[in-house]
């Protein structure tokens, strides 16, 4: 028999539904600065730069530091534990730097993978061990809300029953456990885009691995109005020797999502997955102008899609801040623009930005 023991309080829904409407007003979408020390040191060594803690905080501090008009497109910024308690150049904690732009702050909360016996080299997550009170700490500490990244893989044999089930339901669980800390969870289902699997492939495992996920936080009782969903754009693999055009993507993407993601859940904030910048904003400005049935925000939730740029115009020379900065706000301009299908192309797009950002088992 199902009895219902309420999970959270009227007071508790509420507070949850106005951080998740925050992040994902019209036009806005998420920086995701959450890097570990470890990817932020591949990114930091194809300019040339020493992966240093303090160029870590250098980087971030210039992207932080950009013009306040920069919350006209960006709502909230994931953070990593590190940059959580570093400041900017005068000595400002970044929470509070972001805090004053008005953008919501947000933290990266999974451990990252660990194998699943008895499958093809498939994984779940770690870090549900102390999840309650490193939430509680990060609220105190300012933080909103919560990211979360699982990861599967399409192969002949892959993902797995196993894998999709284990990985909803700790999805769910750490969905549950963030809103019972007043964070808001962004639930991150991550169908991998390496191989050379079709279109047709990555839509029909994409929409079994959000129909088990959207099972699973139904079960644990997760208020979905007080989440946010960060999936993949429904691809073809890496690999895949047919190229599919925006509109076709947006079509397969719109069409998974519409099949299987609740009308309740405010916003959809796509994952890049090693797309280019300039193709990461044009199949986002696709699927706004889809025609089929849109009941919640579709926006982003881009690292590599929103950084490269500014990385390449960066290169580690502090001389060089105001054009990173340029690069960080144009990329962030144009996606808020393809947040709401009304991104037009100038045909003007700079090298950096068409370049593919694919890494194989891409790892935060």
């Amino acid at each position: 028999m199902t009895h219902q023991f309420p999970a959270l309080t009227p007071e508790q829904k509420k507070a949850l539904y106005d951080i998740a409407q925050r992040i994902v007003a019209p036009g806005k979408g998420i920086l995701a600065a959450d890097e570990s020390v470890g990817t932020m040191g591949s990114r930091l060594q194809r300019i040339k730069v020493e992966n240093t803690e303090e160029n870590r905080r250098a980087f971030r501090d210039i992207l932080f530091s950009s013009d306040a008009s920069i919350n006209q497109s960006i709502g909230g910024v994931i953070f990593f534990h590190e940059t959580l308690y570093q400041k900017d150049s005068s000595g400002k904690p970044f929470p509070d730097v972001i805090k004053d732009k008005g953008i919501v702050v947000g933290i990266k909360l999974d451990k990252g993978t660990a194998p699943l016996a008895g499958t093809n080299g498939e994984t779940t997550i770690q870090g549900l061990d102390g999840l309650a009170e490193r939430c509680a700490q990060y609220k105190k500490d300012g933080v909103d809300f919560g990211k979360w990244r699982a990861v599967l893989k399409i192969t002949d044999t892959t993902p797995s029953t196993l894998a999709i089930q284990e990985n909803a339901t700790t999805l769910a669980r750490y969905a549950s456990i963030c809103q019972q800390h007043g964070l808001v969870p962004i639930v991150e289902p991550e169908v991998l885009p390496d191989g050379d699997h079709d279109l047709q492939r990555c839509q029909y495992v994409t929409e079994k691995v959000l129909a088990a996920v959207y099972k699973a936080l139904n079960d644990h009782h997760v208020y979905l109005e007080g989440t946010l969903l960060k999936p993949n754009m429904v691809t073809a693999g890496h690999s895949c020797p047919k190229k599919y055009t925006p509109q076709e993507v947006a079509m397969a993407t719109v069409t998974a999502l519409h099949r299987t993601v609740p009308a309740a859940v405010p916003g959809i904030c796509f994952l890049s997955g090693g797309q280019s910048e300039e193709e990461a904003s044009l199949n986002l400005n696709a699927i706004n102008q889809c025609p089929l049935p849109k009941p919640w925000k579709l926006t982003f939730s881009y690292g590599r899609a929103l950084q490269a740029s500014a990385l390449a115009a960066w290169v580690g020379k502090p001389e060089n801040k105001k054009a990173t900065q340029e690069a960080f706000c144009k990329r962030a301009q144009i996606n808020g623009l393809a947040s709401k299908g009304q991104y037009i192309v100038s045909g003007k797009s700079d090298a950096a930005a068409k370049q593919s950002l694919f890494t194989a088992s891409y790892t935060y």
